[in-house]
């Protein structure tokens, strides 16, 4: 099945990372900002002791977004990132411009800043990209990455085989222009639709329409451009870093488990310590539809 087919099955469904992932916060853990650490692009909270885990949520997310998972591994110190301009925060520098890259060297300064050791990064949809980034443009950062749901060059699925960074472009921007405009009844409605299509978990889809409602749109916008046109597939070939992979055969694709397993073998080849697995039964947010699955294999990978 061609790249282009693939595009129209998963019908928008690059919105892998159109939305945000909330759950409620922790009622009990004890939450701080980062010491000594201020940025105009990312707020990192961290919160447990233990080794090192940095997480980073989706595009419009909250780091609310691991709060049930936090909860249920305790045992290691969680640093939380908040990209500024998603649910509700101030866009300050992400105001315009691209936004994953430069938060990616944010989250490198932050690690350094803050004396960390090659702590294990967790990148959930845009938040994988970002620790593609990260694991490639900053090696000596990370010690391990797990990416959940986000392939290298998520703008394959714009065009035919073949398609590059370059030529997926103009679609690209007129998605942009539509992102940015005003707020209208038909694209809240393609919102709630995508969000039913990426959440299987009904009671949690309330509080990720709320979250991407309240976000900045140019920075959405202009984030959403950048994953389209950002081809990390020569990057990705440097990671040096052990990777896990987890995604999912998208809710209403007409594709089989296998053609989805092929699409990502493909998409991670390149990289030296890849080891990729389909969840079954899950849409987008794994981590809400198959919790238990989501958990163990994260506390597989921190090796607990």
């Amino acid at each position: 099945m061609s790249v282009k087919t693939i595009a129209a099955c998963l019908a928008f469904a690059a919105s892998l990372t159109a939305c945000a992932t909330v759950a409620g916060p922790s009622q009990t853990a004890a939450v701080a900002p980062a010491a000594a650490f201020a940025s105009d692009r990312i707020a990192v909270t961290a919160q447990g002791s233990g080794p090192d885990v940095i997480l980073i949520p989706g595009l419009g997310s909250s780091p609310r977004a691991w709060t049930s998972t936090v909860a249920a591994l305790p045992g290691y110190r969680y640093h939380l990132v908040q990209v500024k301009g998603f649910a509700g925060t101030s866009a300050e520098a992400n105001a315009s411009g691209n936004v994953a890259a430069p938060v990616a060297t944010e989250i490198a300064r932050y690690i350094r800043k803050t004396g960390l050791v090659r702590p294990a990064v967790v990148g959930h949809s845009m938040g994988g990209t970002m620790g593609m980034m990260l694991a490639a443009r900053h090696p000596d950062t990370v010690g391990k990455l797990m990416v959940v749901d986000m392939m290298p060059f998520m703008g394959a699925m714009f065009g035919p085989p073949g398609t590059t960074a370059a030529s997926v472009r103009p679609v690209a921007e007129q998605i942009r222009r539509a992102m940015s405009g005003p707020a209208n009844p038909a694209g809240e409605k393609m919102l709630e639709a995508t969000i039913d299509g990426m959440i299987r978990t009904a009671s949690e889809r309330p509080a990720v329409l709320a979250d991407s409602r309240a976000s900045d749109r140019g920075a959405i916008a202009n984030s959403y451009y950048e994953l389209v046109t950002t081809d990390l597939t020569p990057e990705v070939a440097r990671i040096r870093a052990p990777v896990r992979v987890l995604y999912v055969t998208p809710t209403g694709a007409p594709l089989t488990d296998a053609q989805m397993d092929a699409f990502y073998a493909a998409a991670y080849r390149s990289v030296p310590q890849a080891t990729l697995a389909r969840v079954p039964d899950s849409a987008h947010f794994i981590m809400f539809d198959q919790p238990a699955r989501f958990r163990q294999e994260l506390k597989d990978f921190l090796g607990g």
